[in-house]
């Protein structure tokens, strides 16, 4: 089991609209193969720094998700209201 670490720095002024966009995503990782769960958290001293934590039961299953055509679309709903990349770090424990 693995679990993945997505760090996101959303633009001024689009909470609003990245929050409708992540509960989309991360919905839609729901029904991905090898998905277990995921949980989303923000940043208390930084209102526009969030964070995605999710479980997955293989890098295998995560790669196949990162490829695939669903998050391509979900992602490109969320870049357009992020201030730069999304930092993704893959943990095992």
């Amino acid at each position: 089991m693995i679990h993945v670490l997505i760090e996101r720095h959303i633009a001024d002024g689009m909470e609003t609209t990245y929050e409708a966009a992540a509960k989309d995503t991360l919905h839609e990782a729901y029904n991905a193969e090898g998905f277990i769960n995921g949980e989303t958290f923000y940043n208390m001293q930084q209102a526009n720094h969030r964070y995605v934590l999710s479980k997955w039961r293989s890098i295998l299953d995560w790669k196949r998700w990162q490829a695939s055509e669903a998050r391509k679309n979900m992602m490109n709903r969320l870049n357009p209201i992020l201030d730069g990349n999304e930092k993704i770090t893959l943990l095992e424990n």
